[in-house]
């Protein structure tokens, strides 16, 4: 009879009220990667999924019905949110690992925040922490347990020995992802995903990861799993998860969950014609580079494709911090993009950051300003954030406080001393969301005005909601000079 590992994660949406409130919860790709790799190599394997759960107590359950030797908390690094180490995740992750050493498992645990704080996961419960891309390991890991051999000698561990802790030697990326078997998409409850999506949007949306890692050099930027390589699955073999998926599944939409999506020459392209080849209908959104957008035929082939929305590391209006984050862009290229995007049909995004060192009111203002003329689809805001192994964490990490982690991701605590203080960029965020949403509903009464017989219930809310937000961003206004002026 094959051995048993129980796989979970330690991403909670409900843990994460800003993520839950927007109910768009994935399943974790990542997890059920290791888990299809596991199950290739002759083990019975299960799934504990959190995404949707409400405690991590319920994993006694699991493990009662599962009897698994093993448990791994592996998170799905596929996912931005679990860069961020969360210390609500954390501690969900400390409290399923001693209920599974209670019930007599061994715990395996790979995650950003494990990689980086190994010794605290050591310390509760976890037996072993894979330190980076995680399939390769955790196989021989198991496997070496199962035959009883030392596994000092095998890379990307950390683990106790006669408590003294052990760190092996790093292990090369996987470089032909083509040979990793698709993910244990069976393991999941697709049904649950698809109920919430369908409720709060109208359509149901899937997660594909086609690449692992970034090459670029942004200095805030933290890649404990997949590193500075990039490698990347063929146009055909993401496109044979696809078809599957759409089969199986029939989602309505995919999320193309890589840092850079489609940053391998020519693979775009070579993506479109399979697409266009095999008559495929589906529609999705990516993340990638304004300056990547602009080579080629690059956004004309991702409109023939499907793409319906493409966000960008924005990150600022000001060259200044672009410049200080190493980003490698410049204002004119997200200008440049973000009308070429518009002109195809695509929909636009910013991922913006305030708060990085050095940042002036000059450069917040400009960054505002970026917005207010480019008025992309939609935004999302961050403080800069330092993750341990980056550039950014070096120079501040005599200033870090006491607070180093963000208990989730509305946290928006400033960990280092900035410009200003956390109740400036907070009310910051409120504010560049009024001043955003009130351009919004102003062009939606223009429109409405224009053309009162195309009138929709989006265009009037947005156009309404203008009447909400004019006195609200005045009020958040004259907030905000008061925090700017009384911080020391």
């Amino acid at each position: 009879m094959s051995r048993k590992i129980l796989f979970t994660h330690s991403y909670f949406y409900k843990f994460d009220p800003k993520q839950w409130k927007f109910k768009q919860p994935y399943p974790p790709l990542a997890t059920i990667l290791a888990a299809a790799v596991m199950r290739e190599a002759g083990f019975t394997v299960s799934l504990f999924d959190t995404a949707l759960r409400d405690s991590p107590d319920e994993i006694t359950d699991a493990i009662d019905q599962h009897k698994p030797q093993y448990l791994v908390i592996y998170d799905d690094g596929f996912n931005y949110l679990t860069k961020m180490c969360l210390t609500n995740m954390r501690e969900a992750a400390f409290a399923m690992a001693k209920a599974a050493k209670d019930a007599g498992c061994t715990v395996i645990a790979s995650s950003s925040d494990a990689a980086d704080h190994y010794e605290k996961y050591l310390s509760h419960g976890v037996d072993y922490v894979v330190r980076g891309e995680g399939e390769e390991t955790l196989k021989e890991l198991i496997l070496a347990l199962e035959a009883n051999r030392d596994v000092k000698s095998l890379q990307g561990i950390a683990f106790r020995e006669n408590e003294e802790t052990k760190i092996t030697a790093n292990r090369p990326v996987i470089r032909e992802l083509d040979t990793l078997p698709l993910p244990a998409w069976d393991l999941v409850n697709i049904d649950s995903y698809r109920t919430v999506w369908n409720k709060h949007h109208g359509y149901f949306s899937l997660n594909i990861a086609s690449t692992r890692g970034c090459p670029y050099k942004c200095n805030w930027c933290a890649k404990p799993i997949y590193g500075n390589r990039y490698n990347s699955r063929s146009p055909q073999h993401v496109l044979r998860e696809i078809e599957f998926l759409l089969k199986e599944y029939n989602p309505d939409h995919f999320w193309m969950c890589d840092d850079i999506f489609g940053l391998k020459p020519g693979w775009v392209q070579e993506f479109r014609d399979e697409v266009l080849a095999k008559k495929l209908k589906f529609r999705y959104k990516i993340q990638s580079r304004a300056d990547l957008l602009l080579q080629e035929d690059t956004i004309e082939a991702f409109a023939q494709s499907g793409a319906d929305t493409i966000w960008i590391g924005a990150e600022s209006g000001s060259q200044k911090i672009l410049d200080a984050m190493d980003k490698g862009t410049t204002i004119e290229q997200i200008h440049e993009a973000t009308h070429l995007m518009k002109q195809k049909g695509i929909k636009v995004a910013f991922f913006l950051q305030f708060g990085y060192l050095g940042e002036t009111q000059e450069d917040i203002d400009a960054t505002l300003k970026m917005v207010l003329d480019l008025m992309p689809d939609e935004v999302g805001i961050s403080v800069s954030y330092p993750l341990p192994g980056t550039k950014f964490y070096d120079r501040v990490k005599e200033q870090l406080h006491e607070k180093q982690n963000w208990s989730d991701s509305d946290d928006l605590a400033m960990m280092f001393q900035g410009t200003f203080g956390s109740k400036y960029y907070k009310e910051l965020h409120r504010y560049v969301h009024s001043v955003y949403r009130t351009r919004k509903g102003y062009i939606s009464l223009q429109k409405l005005f224009r053309n009162p017989l195309r009138l929709n219930y989006k265009d009037l809310r947005a156009g309404l909601a203008t009447f909400y937000y004019i006195p609200t961003s005045f009020a958040q206004r004259l907030r905000l000079k008061g925090l700017a002026v009384t911080h020391p």
